[in-house]
């Protein structure tokens, strides 16, 4: 407006925002409706994209200039034939009579509304003033704080600058920091707030533990040169049809109050997950609408049904989910924007069913760069089993007849909001033992990846590494901690190995090549089971046996149109194979050590480590010759694939003595690990 005398004009800031109705409040069967929403001087720039407000203003009518500026006429009915005319003409007596503006050129002026806000406020902001003003007994700090952050327009769950834990303990009430303070000092509380996680689905405790620590997230730091390294964990559920996917995904999208995207994957395009380059309406230039992973920044992006997305859409998130930006090219637009976003995915096979004898990227339609994105994951399989079937159908009946005793959590939401809200401001460090440990449990990782252990898991990468950095500094934020205790590193180790050992419990298939059928077993029992001069020696190993033992995963195929009388196949569960080599490789490591401070170089032979396992195993065995006879060929097949194709234990000395002869060490660079 004008300035008295001095006639000039005084400019100040506007915004136009258009609010979108929430999800929750739409008439069944109707679109989402919106409105303009125009805000000036100091209100700019309060609301971003994403955010839930509460907006106070007026609404008023506004001349809609658009549609005078759009080229063309306006369509009307018309009658353009010369007999309807000439009609129109006569009763307008002749000569056409008046015409009025319309035939100059001029058109009507359309009006439409518009609100202008004078207030805008965060919607937990809102919910908090209402029940201050509820509650008259709270005290006057809690209040000045209060109109402290209207004043500044503070957003609830994260902005451009992370409040300090001293600034988010001023939002609470004297009673809610009390109870911040007693829920930090209780027993089990890792474990208290992972079953405070969906508490309508029943176990998937791993999963559930995995949530919780994205929801604290790890600390986010840049380097000296400007480099941010992520924060966020990210997390993908791959399992069975019906095994509670999306419940987990729902419940995050519920459960946080604001910065929370929940999309689906067959539904979502690369411009509608990142961002898309459209039109001004008004002005006619090209600007920036904002994406669901530009939505969710500081927040958390659900995609459901993620294998199900078209791979060129797949490969528009690689960079929002390591760089966490978002770089545009189009239209003479170049701009990068931040996605500082958790992904929290879930995924089906493709067969329908997880089939556990091929790899996981076997199982599910992801390209390698994506699947070593992901922090952690799990694997959720449909098994059988009469206690947990029982346990869950009648969880289900429970939750079913809506009673809320029995699906009671440990701890209610707005707990759980306000604990997460107070963690997450926290800055652990970590320490020189902890660093030691993150070390140590990294080139365990490596280990089992190089020996061929985790060939059904993706390969372990230094993303995995800093996955472990996060999750550790996710328990101590747990556990409001300002230090990363190796105990929180081995919790990250246990998680990060559960998402791989997961996928690798296949059952592992010999082949007995030599074995006679069962009626002959008990012909040649001389202790040795035939094998002196008769076995294979790795020299001599045919060709399909090597190909065999290399790919574990397409044994059935390749062996059934093999299959001959003599040949009989014997199979054991991956954690028994484990457990005999961890105790193999234990037996002979100590044996090493022995030579070791004596000064010499100590070796068993092979025959040895067999008769040593079987001792070990006599009262599994009992007095049955037959089980003495099948463990003994058991432990020799183990030993043969230690040697041949883990590489495990190597073969020392003579290599063409008889197999039962040549002398076995540990393979020096082998790290053992605790048996299972």
């Amino acid at each position: 407006g004008g300035g008295g005398d001095s006639g000039g004009s005084e400019f100040v800031d506007w915004q136009r925002l258009r609010v979108q109705e929430n999800a929750d409040e739409i008439p069944p069967g109707s679109m989402p409706r919106t409105i303009d929403v125009v805000v000036r001087n100091e209100m700019v720039e309060r609301a971003k994209a994403g955010d839930r407000v509460v907006l106070t203003g007026s609404l008023v009518v506004i001349p809609d200039g658009n549609a005078l500026a759009r080229a063309g006429d306006p369509a009307r009915a018309s009658a353009t034939y010369a007999g309807a005319r000439a009609g129109r003409e006569a009763a307008t007596g002749g000569g056409g009579g008046v015409r009025g503006l319309a035939a100059l050129g001029v058109r009507e002026l359309t009006y439409r509304t518009c609100f202008v806000a004078c207030c805008v406020v965060p919607s937990d902001m809102a919910e908090r003033v209402k029940r201050s003003g509820d509650e008259s007994d709270l005290d006057d700090n809690y209040k000045v704080n209060l109109m402290f952050q209207l004043g500044n327009g503070v957003s609830g769950w994260g902005g451009d600058h992370p409040k300090t834990a001293s600034e988010v303990a001023m939002e609470f009430t004297a009673e809610e920091k009390q109870e911040i303070r007693r829920m930090k000092g209780e027993p089990k509380l890792y474990d208290k707030l992972a079953e405070s996680i969906a508490p309508n689905t029943f176990g998937h405790i791993e999963v559930k533990r995995g949530i919780l620590l994205m929801l604290l997230s790890g600390v986010h730091k840049t380097t000296s040169e400007g480099i941010r390294l992520r924060g966020d964990i990210n997390v993908c559920i791959v399992g069975d049809p019906s095994t509670a996917k999306s419940q987990f995904l729902k419940f995050v999208h519920d459960f946080l109050p604001e910065r929370c995207v929940y999309t689906s994957g067959k539904a979502a395009s690369a411009a509608g997950l990142t961002a898309a380059v459209v039109r001004d309406q008004d002005t006619g230039e090209y600007c920036v609408e904002a994406g669901a992973l530009m939505l969710a920044d500081n927040g958390v992006c659900c995609i459901d049904e993620f294998d199900k997305m078209e791979q060129h859409d797949q490969v528009a998130i690689h960079e929002a989910m390591e760089q966490q930006t978002i770089t545009i090219t189009k239209a003479g637009i170049q701009a990068t924007l931040n996605a500082r976003a958790s992904i929290l995915a879930a995924a089906n096979p493709i067969h329908g069913r997880y089939d556990r004898s091929k790899t996981l990227r076997a199982n599910v339609q992801l390209s390698a760069p994506i699947l070593s994105r992901f922090d952690l994951f799990f694997v959720v399989l449909d098994e059988c089993d009469d206690v947990a079937d029982y346990n869950v159908a009648k969880h289900i009946i429970d939750v079913h007849r809506c009673d809320e005793e029995l699906v009671e959590p440990p701890y209610s939401k707005d707990q759980m909001l306000r604990y997460i809200r107070f963690a997450r401001t926290l800055n652990p460090q970590i320490t020189e033992e902890s660093r030691r440990v993150l070390i140590d449990c990294y080139r365990r990782l490596r280990q089992g990846d190089t020996m061929g252990r985790s060939r059904t898991a993706y390969r372990i990468t230094v993303r995995q590494l800093e996955s472990l950095i996060r999750l550790s500094e996710a328990l101590a934020r747990l556990h409001c901690d300002d230090d990363v205790k190796p105990s929180y590193v081995r919790e990250a180790f246990r998680l990060l190995q559960k998402s791989i050992i997961n996928v690798e419990t296949e059952d592992v298939t010999f082949e007995d090549e030599f074995g006679e059928t069962d009626g002959d077993i008990g012909g040649d029992f001389t202790g040795n089971n035939g094998l002196d001069g008769t076995a294979p020696t790795a020299a001599n190993v045919s060709p399909d046996r090597e190909e065999m033992r290399s790919r574990p995963e397409e044994e059935d195929q390749q062996t059934k149109p093999k299959k001959t009388k003599k040949k009989k196949k014997l199979q054991i569960t991956f954690e028994k194979y484990e457990a005999i080599s961890n105790a193999i490789a234990t037996y002979l490591r100590s044996i090493e050590d022995q030579g070791t401070e004596e000064g010499t170089l100590k070796s068993l032979k092979w025959g040895e480590v067999i008769q040593w396992y079987l001792e070990q195993m006599e009262s599994e065995i009992g007095d049955s010759l037959e089980e003495l006879e099948r463990m003994r060929k058991m432990t020799n097949l183990v030993i043969k694939r230690l040697v041949h194709h883990d590489r495990v234990l190597v073969v020392v000395g003579d290599s063409d003595l008889p197999e039962l002869e040549q002398q076995l060490m540990v393979h020096p660079n082998y790290a053992l690990t605790e048996a299972t």
